[in-house]
């Protein structure tokens, strides 16, 4: 990747009218702010449909979109729903919060009654649509009509005839859930026209999308009851192995995340096809695609189904570079961030180095002099991406507030900002990941705004108020855009455009001073080339006149000289007497 930055803003957290950042108006001109400020990239948090927890890493589908993002203005200047419509509804009372129950419940009736007026099956663009998706979206688009049926339930929990996929129960449910199964094909060539045309002009402006993909599913998604022969199930499809994260520093119990583990020999023998068809997709949707938990790849941590912690786990082997191989050869060279944080043991790093993947620096990762760290700006490799966070870290503020006394004097120490007052050093960490020799650095909004907790996305293991926060459209102010601007081109990150605006000005005012200094020597040369005549005659006429001009002075002294006897003669007489006759 080029030396260039951007910023990190997930596309929920954008200001709208109605409850939830969209792909509407808002997400266009954050697309201009972002081009005026000189950045080349908007990374955002994955565009999947959000399940229970409203986490967008837990989702019913890597493959579909997630539908609270259709704009609904858009649908208005369709004809599909009117404003009123749209007005009488409560997306809660909150700007700066997502109300996800209250979004459920007022969007998806809206979005089905846009569905209902817009004779979508004659629309050609729609049967295109779901022709070239096919191999996705069939299996999507039943899945959740049939989960409707079920009343929400997981999948694990349907009978068992739709649970394993019966041919008899997949034509039955087809046929019973068709108009279902029509809406949410109908909300995801929504998403797609929407999505595109918003990629398209982030694009043509210079704008680049980092997109952001799990390395594992959801248990309750279309990929997981559409393929179970691809995962570690038994014969009832129920896992025998979940994934985690063994326990460490941060939790005595590591971490139970639930995800199905893959079967990798499975994967191995078809030549890693759905991993392929997975990123073929991504790359659709984004221009970069950051991979989480790259180190799963490597080895990943396998803990029995039904564990209540993930102490007992252990350590299985992943398929290495033999995926990477794969994919470079079906997808060619694509531009891959790997999420490689935490600990890393040398067969992860060699693997990292083998892929040629640029790895990722947590800046708030930096501090503790207690330990050895590879995350101090010191030690980068240019091959890597910066970040002074993540959408799972705390705000720069927020952080800086909680950092233990040990680690703040080594911050202090490091950045030599001891007199920076607190409120203001967060600004130092920004300028100082730019400043990196990383080529490429992304910062989250929150951070350049200087916000402290209540901006927070996620606090990972914990329930409630995560993926909440959203942005009022009045933060984007020219001042900050011309001080991110500022802080870009000094730290040599401008876009392309703005690079070539640069050099542009620089070589304007070169060839002004160019063409001051030829005036100024022609102007000497000519001087210099005067004939000497015309030199001799020029200082013969100067000579002249001043010769003129000092026989002038003193023909006038004289004169004045001569008025003044005479006027002295006549004041003489005047004063003798006049002599009497005899």
């Amino acid at each position: 990747m080029k030396r260039a930055s951007g910023l990190l803003l997930p596309i929920a957290s954008l200001p709208s009218r109605y409850g939830i950042g969209c792909f509407s108006r808002e997400a266009y001109d954050f697309v201009d702010w972002l081009k005026e400020a000189g950045q080349s990239y908007w990374q955002i948090l994955p565009l999947s449909p959000t399940s229970y927890g409203d986490s967008p890493y837990q989702s019913f589908s890597s493959f579909a979109g997630n539908p609270y993002f259709i704009d609904l203005e858009t649908l208005v200047k369709e004809g599909m729903l009117t404003e009123e419509e749209c007005e009488a509804c409560d997306f809660g009372d909150d700007p700066n919060r997502i109300d996800y129950g209250k979004i459920y419940e007022q969007r998806f009736s809206l979005l089905h009654l846009a569905y209902e007026r817009s004779n979508i099956a004659k629309n050609p663009e729609f049967i295109s649509f779901t022709q070239e998706n096919a191999d996705w979206l069939e299996d999507y688009a039943l899945f959740m009509a049939v989960k409707l049926r079920f009343e929400g339930a997981a999948w694990d929990e349907w009978a068992e005839d739709i649970r394993k996929r019966w041919s008899n129960a997949l034509d039955y449910y087809r046929r019973e859930c068709y108009f279902d199964i029509e809406f949410y094909k109908y909300l995801q060539f929504q998403f797609h026209v929407q999505w595109t045309k918003l990629k398209e002009y982030a694009n043509e402006n210079g704008i680049q999308f980092i997109g952001d993909i799990p390395i594992y599913v959801a248990f309750d998604s279309a990929d997981a009851w559409a393929n179970p022969e691809m995962f570690q199930f038994d014969e009832d499809y129920r896992p025998t192995a979940v994934a985690g994260c063994p326990p460490d520093a941060f939790s005595a119990t590591g971490q139970l995340w639930g995800n199905p583990l893959y079967k990798w020999d499975y994967h191995t023998r078809t030549n890693f096809h759905w991993w392929c068809r997975r990123l073929e997709h991504c790359f659709k949707l984004y221009d970069v695609v950051r991979i989480d938990h790259f180190r799963g790849f490597d080895e990943y941590y396998s803990i029995p189904f039904g564990a209540e912690t993930a102490i007992n786990g252990h350590w299985e082997k992943g398929p290495g570079m033999e995926l990477f191989r794969a994919l470079k050869s079906r997808l060619g060279d694509k531009a891959i961030i790997a999420e490689d944080l935490g600990f890393l043991t040398d067969s992860v790093v060699q693997l990292l180095k083998d892929s040629g993947y640029p790895g990722m620096k947590v800046l708030e990762f930096a501090f503790d002099p207690r330990e050895e760290t590879d995350y101090l700006p010191h030690s980068y490799d240019r091959n890597c991406v910066v970040y002074t966070g993540t959408h799972d870290n705390e705000t720069l503020v927020q952080w800086w507030k909680g950092l233990d006394a040990e680690s703040r004097a080594f911050a202090q120490e490091y950045m030599d900002n001891a007199d920076t007052p607190d409120e203001r050093k967060y600004w130092d960490f920004v300028r100082l990941a730019m400043m990196s020799s990383a080529n490429t650095c992304i910062t989250p909004l929150q951070d350049y705004l200087g916000l402290d907790a209540e901006a927070r996305i996620n606090k990972p293991s914990t329930l409630g108020g995560n993926w909440e926060w959203r942005m009022d459209a009045q933060m984007l102010s020219e001042e900050m855009r011309e001080k991110i601007y500022r802080l870009t081109r000094i730290s040599s990150r401008l876009s392309e455009e703005k690079q070539q605006i640069e050099k542009e000005k620089l070589a304007q005012k070169k060839a002004a001073e160019e063409k001051a200094k030829l005036e100024k020597e022609k102007k000497q040369k000519a001087r210099a080339e005067k004939p000497k005549s015309e030199r001799n005659k020029a200082q013969e006429e100067k000579a002249k006149s001043g010769t003129e001009k000092a026989q002038e002075d003193k023909a006038k002294s004289e004169t004045e000289k001569a008025e003044e006897r005479k006027s002295k003669t006549v004041w003489k007489k005047q004063e003798e007497p006049v002599s009497e006759k005899a």
